[in-house]
Order: C-alpha cells, then structure tokens, then sequence
C-alpha cells in the first residue's frame, strides 16, 4: 500500500504526514521516555521498551507471514501486550480484529470468521475455548501463545509471545502508507441479530485520539486528563479500543496500568498502590467498586471517573462524589470509535448545587469536531430546551463508514448522511446531551412516551435498591406499561408499595409523568447484561414473558 502525497508536495521534497497510529509514538518517545507501563504484578517498565517491544512484535508478526490487510485476532485480559498490539498490528498495515472474550463460544466463532482472521494472539486462560471451536476455524492458521504462567507450548501454537519477540529481528523502520488504511475492527454486542463488525482507520483513531485529548486536556480542573495523571481502564481493551483513551495516555506520555482481570478488590489495590488518577468504566463496575469491603479504607479522592455505556444515575453519582471522586458522563458506542460527548462543568461556580448533579450524570457536550443533532422522524432539528426530545444523529471525521460485509444495516446506520445512534435524548441551552432511552427500549403508554432510563432513576434513590432497570411490558388498555425490575441490597427490605409510592410522589412533584407510575414492582436477583456490562432489556422482555406465561398457567398471573 504505497502511500503518495499530494503532486505540489511530492515535486517540493515535502513530507506528506499521513496521519498513521506511529506518528502517536513521536511525543512520549521525545519528552516523556521514562514513564511507566505497568501490568498487574507481572510487568514494568518505560516507554522505551515499549517502543522496542512494538518493534520486537512487529518483527514476529512479519516473520510469521502477517502482510498489510491481513487480521491478526488478539484474545487477552487488559496488559501490556494488547497496548503493544495496538501498535505493531496497524503499523505493519495489519488490521487489529479484538476478539471479545465475554461472547458464546460460537459468536466468537463466527467473528474470527466473518472478520477473516488468520492469525491469534490468545491467552492461554482461553484456550478451552479455542479448542471448543477450532473445527469451525478453518482459516485460522497462526497461533501465539500469551502466558503469565508458563508452562509448554500447545500444539498447534508457532510460539510464546515472549519467547517470539526475543527470537525476531525488530521491524527498525515503519513504512508510510495510506492513512485511510483499516488499522482496526471489532464486533458491535447488540441484544439482537450477529454480531455485526466495525472497523476504523489510521486516520479515523489519529483524529479521535487527538479530539478526546483537546476535550480532556482543554478542561480547567474537573474531568481533566493532564501529563502527570496515571491511567488505568476498567473498560475492557476488546470493547471500541477501551473508548480511545490507551492511545490518549500514550500520545500523552502518561502513566499507565493494565489490570488483567477485572476483579474488584485487585483494582482498589491497583487503585491505592499506582496512584491512579484517571479511569473509565460502566455503572456496573463502579457500583461493584463502592461496594467492596476494600473500598471503604482506599484513597478515592483523586480518582477521576468517565461514565459511559449506560446512563449515570443519580445515586451513583452521589455516592462517588461523597467518596471525593470525580465522576462525570460521557457518550459514544461502538459505531463511533467512540467518544462523541463529555460531561465535563465549572465546579466552582456549581459545587454542591442540584444542577451540578444533573450535569455531570448528562452525557455531555460534544467534543471536537463532533456535529450531533437531536432530529425528529423526518431528520428536522428539535428544540434545544432540555424538554424536546428526538433520535440522536451526529457526524464527526472518526465514524464507522459501513458494517462489514453488510450493506442493508449500513446503509439503514447513515440514512440521510448522519450516523443514527439508535438512542432518545435531548440537549439544553447549555449544549448538553442527555440521552433519555434507546428508540427500541422506550415505553410508549397513554399516549405518552415514558423514559425507562428517568424511572429507574427515581427508583434507585430508595435505599434498599441495589439495582433496577425498568422495561415496557405489553397492556390490552395503554399499549404497553412499565414494569421495574429490582435486586434489593443485601438485608434491606422494601416492599412493591413503597417503590410505587416514591414513583407516585415524585410524579406529583412534577418530576415525571403520571403515566410512569408503575402498577406493580418484580423483585429479581440479578440484572441480566450484555457482554460489555450494559443492561440487557430484551433478554429482561424475554425472561419476563417466559415468567408471565409460567404464572398464566400456574394460575398465579397478575393483571
């Protein structure tokens, strides 16, 4: 893929600079050389080496047959070698397809497949399930092993990851090339259909990741991403590049620790012992992080927080920001590489006011060249009054152009020229984006339409709800009705009245329709979720009708 510049540059001797995933390499090698990448227990050293590593695993890559616009799979916790794949995979003009470890053993299947992977760095934690599925991957022919614990080389495997890079000649010169070149992809987990695979280009992560660095970067104090922060995600490395940030930190010679695993009290160790400053994740995990007996004796008062994937309730936030954390939203999905919005406010002018609250659990304010609109059905703009609600659509230079090998659902994504997100939202005089539902999970009942996201909202605030995510259940009188769906914290009790009744009260108040006031509450042990943590409202649909046609018959069903 021969990259040529344009004639009046190539005729002047003038370099071209395509914008290419080494080119993020030049400033943290030139001013921050000494920085620290650290892996759990296992790994730690500067930014040099990991200059060298890229080098080193590039080399095995090319020794090993990788050619530019071939798919090299990575199967991995969040390390150090999935930062290094970031790197040599896109810089050889490989593509890097990041398998998620969290689907069926027969999704993965046909991701590999359908991607056209033909090489797989995998951690030797799965491979149980490379062999559960190999006769069905017949096109994957090189496998790296990628070991913590040691142990013989599996058949089937070229080499050990560590063993390869110490036995290759280094790549000493990356190439130029097309900056439009597809440098990466991965799989959308959707609650409906296959996977379906998006991919981004050299140029398309360049802009992203310089975008996301002027939005942090640019703040005066809160939510602020500064050279002297130490980074650690909690969103996993498979899931849209870990939102962008790994090339972020790197561009900015920041210190940064992979977790492996996600297990809580080994993150608050990580937490205390690195002094980390800055991370990401979904509610989940951090409801799962305040919760944990460790937390109560770590140091949170210098942690900044981005939360995104679902909405941030109210309760969390509150519960964060009592612990000194500096939590605020953010928005994207996997279509759009991802980051398109961040919640980020004046502290100072807000501290401790109901409206700082509100802001920081919005999704926020578009980041660089981010064109979002709120439209109605017929692609015209709705009022910017917080009020007004409509699909949320956006342009910006780093979206997905197309779904892999399907055009239908590409084109159905860019119908009218702008990428349709699929979600429900609104925006106020201020610019700020809170997103009130997805279209499919919005409950529509009395002629109304009732945000499931404001409910669950409402709810959570009950002391005895642990976690609630609320669903539209279908009504013979109003079309479809709410239904709450609620764990209760652990020795807390509450009963279907009381919940009512909170709802009930805060429509009084004026906060949310009388419509959403639910007629009864189901009790359950756990929230259903996607592989990427997010609330899995169509398996809560499934599961809830399996359960009323049980209660039909067991004669126990209710109106």
């Amino acid at each position: 893929m021969p990259f040529a510049p344009p004639t009046s540059q190539a005729d002047s001797g003038a370099y071209a600079y395509p914008l290419l995933i080494k080119q993020l390499l030049h400033t943290p090698l030139a001013v921050r050389p000494e920085q620290e990448i650290v892996y759990g227990d296992n790994v730690r050293y500067d930014y040099r080496t990991l200059n060298a590593r890229i080098s080193q695993l590039a080399g095995l890559l090319q020794s090993l047959g990788v050619k530019p616009g071939d798919v090299v799979a990575v199967m991995d916790w969040d390390s150090h070698r999935y930062l290094e794949s970031y790197f040599a995979v896109p810089m050889i003009g490989a593509v890097l397809m990041m398998v998620n470890i969290r689907l069926a053993p027969e999704q993965i299947a046909y991701t590999l497949n359908h991607s056209g992977a033909r090489v797989i760095l995998a951690n030797r934690e799965f491979l149980p399930v490379l062999e559960g599925i190999d006769e069905h991957l017949p096109d994957l022919r090189t496998r790296v092993l990628l070991d913590d614990e040691g142990g013989a080389l599996p058949d089937g495997f070229a080499t050990e990851y560590e063993a390869g890079l110490r036995s290759t000649e280094p790549v000493s010169k990356f190439p130029d090339f097309d900056e439009n070149s597809r440098a990466t992809m991965f799989y959308t987990t959707g609650t409906t259909g296959l996977p379906k695979g998006v991919y981004f280009s050299h140029r398309q992560l360049v802009l992203h990741s310089l975008a996301a660095m002027a939005a942090l970067g640019s703040a005066p104090t809160q939510g602020r991403l500064h050279r002297d922060d130490v980074y650690m995600p909690i969103t996993p490395m498979f899931h849209v590049h870990a939102w962008g940030v790994p090339y972020v930190a790197t561009l900015m010679g920041i210190k940064q620790v992979y977790p492996g695993r996600y297990l809580p009290g080994r993150l608050l160790e990580l937490i205390a012992r690195e002094k980390v400053t800055f991370s990401h994740c979904v509610p989940t995990i951090l409801h799962m992080l305040l919760g944990h007996p460790a937390a109560a004796d770590t140091d949170l008062s210098r942690w900044k927080v981005i939360i995104g994937g679902a909405a941030l309730p109210r309760v969390l936030a509150q519960q964060a920001l009592a612990r000194g954390i500096d939590i605020f939203g953010g928005y994207g999905m996997s279509e759009t590489c991802p980051v398109l919005t961040l919640a980020q406010i004046d502290p100072e002018a807000l501290a401790g006011t109901d409206e700082e609250l509100s802001l920081r659990t919005k999704a926020g304010i578009p980041i660089p060249l981010v064109d979002l609109r709120i439209v109605d059905e017929d692609m015209n703009d709705v009022a910017h009054d917080g009020i007004a609600t409509g699909e949320v659509v956006v342009r910006a230079p780093w979206l997905t152009q197309a779904y892999l090998h399907n055009p239908e659902a590409s084109a159905a994504l860019w119908a009218g020229g702008y990428l349709h997100t699929g979600d429900i939202g609104n925006i106020d005089v201020g610019g700020y984006l809170r997103v009130t539902d997805r279209i499919k999970d919005v409950i529509k009942t009395g002629g109304e339409w009732i945000s499931s996201l404001a409910l669950e909202d409402i709810i959570a605030l009950h002391p005895a709800v642990s976690e609630v995510a609320v669903i539209g259940i279908a009504d013979a009188k109003w079309g479809e009705r709410p239904l709450p769906l609620v764990v209760r914290h652990p020795d807390c009790e509450v009963t279907e009245a009381e919940i009512i009744e909170l709802v009930a009260a805060r429509s009084r108040a004026g906060d949310i329709s009388r419509y959403a006031i639910p007629e009864r509450i189901r009790f359950v042990d756990a929230i259903a979720r996607t592989s990427v943590g997010k609330i899995n409202k169509k398996k809560l649909r499934d599961l809830h009708d399996m359960q009323a046609s049980q209660d039909i018959v067991a004669g126990t069903g209710k109106k």
